[in-house]
């Protein structure tokens, strides 16, 4: 049976345990001694390790034959060695290659990486070969990390892939917290285009791309709904019996808003998807967040 190793087991890498067990012999890189139970459960072979520490990687050299990095960058920057500051260097992906560089290579590697390297695109359909302009640090590590893989690939004939996905969604990642307390949207005329995509959509997806993906191939992990980020807000709303938020100008929100919720609603693109499905052969679970609300919205589970 072949080796898989996964690096950052959070909540889609849980998803996607129980549809890699057939095929692979699963290992996960883990930071925190207290879930190594848990992923045993699953059966899943824990290995004690950090990214921001490579001399702690040596044991995953040569161990698999499929690797999924689903781990974000750092969220500070780097500091160089002359003491500046690297703002767009994901350390953590050099770690890894680094240290997968010391064995038998893996025959595959998927990453998942965000929507956010296109920056804002002024709701323009974006496809995965329009221009990368990633605005804010740790958009432009994503992109640093997307290019250290894809040399890496291409250097040593590993068949890597990219899902560059948005904002990630499921019965438990729902803004209901934010409904509640009130929290300002952006008016329609002014807001911005966002995209969506379910929790075990995703994890699929990265199954998928380990069978399926090209080398070197990018793929838009994303669904079939293209909202404004107001509209998205109603319609959970809606499907919970909250109200809806008020909307207020950009102007305004730029004074009464904090900044890292500025940051999202200042990008606005709407992301094709007919790559991942001709390619990948994935039919999605959830096509449109009102198929998800649908279901979680019924009274056996309205929380």
């Amino acid at each position: 049976m072949k080796r898989l190793l996964i690096i950052g087991c959070g909540d889609v890498a849980l998803r996607a345990i129980p549809l890699l067990a057939r095929r692979y012999r699963v290992f996960a890189l883990v930071r925190n001694p207290a879930r190594h139970e848990e992923l045993r459960a699953l059966g899943v072979m824990p290995l004690p390790g950090d990214l921001d520490n490579r001399a702690s990687l040596a044991r995953i050299a040569g161990l698999a034959d499929a690797v999924l990095h689903f781990a974000p960058p750092p969220s500070t920057p780097h500091t160089t060695r002359g003491g500046r500051e690297g703002l767009g260097i994901d350390t953590r992906t050099r770690n890894l290659l680094a240290a997968l560089s010391q064995g038998a290579l893996p025959e595959r590697l998927v990453y998942i990486s965000t929507s956010g390297v296109y920056g804002d695109c002024g709701g323009a359909w974006v496809s995965e070969t329009y221009p990368l302009n990633a605005k804010t640090p740790r958009a432009q590590r994503r992109v640093d990390a997307e290019t250290q893989i894809r040399n890496w690939a291409m250097r040593n004939g590993v068949k890597a892939a990219i899902l560059r996905a948005p904002g990630i969604y499921a019965a438990d990642r729902l803004p209901l917290g934010r409904l509640r307390q009130g929290t300002p949207a952006i008016a329609d005329r002014e807001d911005s285009y966002t995209n969506h995509i379910h929790a075990d959509d995703l994890a699929r997806i990265s199954v998928a791309a380990l069978r399926r993906a090209k080398t070197c191939r990018v793929y838009h992990a994303s669904d079939d709904s293209h909202l404004k980020m107001g509209e998205y807000f109603d319609r959970v709303a809606d499907a919970f019996g909250l109200p809806h938020v008020p909307r207020i100008s950009r102007a305004e929100a730029q004074r009464v808003l904090p900044e890292t919720l500025l940051s999202f609603m200042g990008e606005s693109r709407r992301l094709t998807n007919q790559r991942m499905k001709r390619e990948l052969k994935v039919e999605l679970r959830y096509p449109t967040v009102a198929d998800m609300l649908a279901a979680s919205s019924s009274p056996k589970n309205t929380v």
